[in-house]
């Protein structure tokens, strides 16, 4: 991929995000619409974006009984969506009927641990260990459930890559040196994350709220 940037477009204008989609356009390699943007404008909104030219990551984390989840990839695959979303946590089952349903040209990837959380936020929940530990758990499952790949920090995707030497990893929560964080708690910027194995990198905030977001993208893309 010569330019792994995808830009978050969860903004709730369509004219808005269609226009910022095509002002960055050839400063990025595709777009992330997520649950914001989907609930907003369905699929009429996705294929509005998809308009722009760009590959199309649909970030929708399914996570629901396995017969549920097959339904919902067989419904979006008039989207032909390049990537899409599945929470790990749903289990071996569904991930592997999430893949069977999939389009074959939508690489599915299992969301691991959301980059807004930490230890603490994992243990309150039930999970015992490390992130790192609960993120390799979970990459190993998505793995031999067939899936393309996962979603994880910047944190763990350095040593996931090295467990999983084919896997597509996606990380989010990304920020160039000296951006604000945000909701964030476990960020690292896109060159390192690039450095460390990932195939994917989102990126929302620094891009779309900069005062001008080409010069950010064009400044990021200059990074890696």
């Amino acid at each position: 991929m010569s330019n792994p940037v995808y830009l978050a477009l969860d903004l709730p204008r369509l004219d808005a995000a269609k226009a910022l989609a095509e002002t960055v356009k050839g400063h990025i390699g595709g777009l992330k619409l997520g649950l914001e943007f989907f609930c907003a404008h369905g699929a009429h909104g996705v294929h509005e974006i998809a308009h722009v030219g760009l590959p199309i990551f649909l970030d929708l984390k399914l996570h629901d009984i396995p017969n549920t989840v097959a339904g919902a990839m067989q419904a979006i695959h008039v989207l032909e969506p390049a990537i899409v979303t599945v929470h790990a946590s749903g289990g071996r089952a569904m991930m592997e009927d999430a893949k069977a349903a999939a389009g074959e040209h939508t690489r599915v990837v299992a969301v691991t641990m959301l980059t807004s959380l930490d230890e603490r936020d994992l243990a309150r929940t039930g999970v015992t260990g490390t992130p790192h530990e609960h993120v390799l758990r979970l990459a190993e499952l998505a793995e031999a459930a067939g899936l393309d790949g996962i979603v994880c920090s910047g944190h763990e995707v350095g040593e996931v890559h090295r467990q999983w030497k084919k896997g597509f990893f996606v990380v989010p929560g990304l920020r160039p040196a000296g951006s604000t964080v945000g909701d964030q708690k476990r960020v690292v910027t896109p060159r390192q994350a690039r450095d460390d194995g990932a195939s994917v990198l989102v990126i929302g905030r620094p891009i779309s709220r900069a005062a001008d977001p080409v010069q950010a993208a064009r400044e990021i893309e200059a990074t890696l």
